[in-house]
């Protein structure tokens, strides 16, 4: 028998090629990628670590957790980036005005060092990405992404619906 083959009958297909999921996983991987080897290099972040930084220079003060949301990243790899910041001095944690049992996270003077000498190396990399498109292209590839992103919640919802 064949490596795979399952006994006595065959295995579903799935055409990775023109696979949603699969096709944007390994595109963000290889731009996240391509981008992340000039500040791994130069500041000895992972791509976790930067997108925790790239969320908290453009939105301070929130909590671990809302950046996690924000980043759809896992809780335990943004706590563990979260913490590896805040041990190199890249972040600040304090306490919300409100709720003082809120921890709230921003970037040091350190942190937004860093923060103002990558941020405009991504943007330099994006224009460099998106230079072959056609402005009413890029236009329409935003409008798509925003248009997915809203199915992909409701598609989820569905789902958590019929698992319950």
């Amino acid at each position: 028998m064949r490596a795979g083959a399952r006994a006595g009958g065959r295995h579903a297909e799935l055409d990775l090629d023109h696979f949603l999921p699969y096709r944007l996983s390994v595109l963000s991987n290889r731009v996240s990628g391509a981008i992340a080897r000039v500040y791994s290099q130069r500041y000895a972040l992972s791509v976790t670590e930067w997108r925790v930084m790239a969320v908290l220079g453009r939105f301070p003060g929130l909590s671990a957790n809302e950046v996690a949301q924000r980043t759809a990243m896992d809780k335990v790899a943004v706590s563990r980036a979260v913490a590896r910041l805040t041990e190199a001095g890249r972040l600040e944690r304090d306490t919300h005005d409100d709720d003082r049992r809120r921890s709230v996270l921003q970037l040091s003077p350190d942190g937004y060092k860093i923060y103002d000498e990558v941020a405009p190396m991504a943007l330099a990399f994006e224009q460099r990405l998106l230079a072959g498109i056609e402005t009413v292209e890029r236009e329409a590839l935003f409008r798509l992404l925003d248009r997915l992103d809203e199915l992909e919640m409701q598609a989820e919802a569905e789902m958590a619906a019929e698992t319950r």
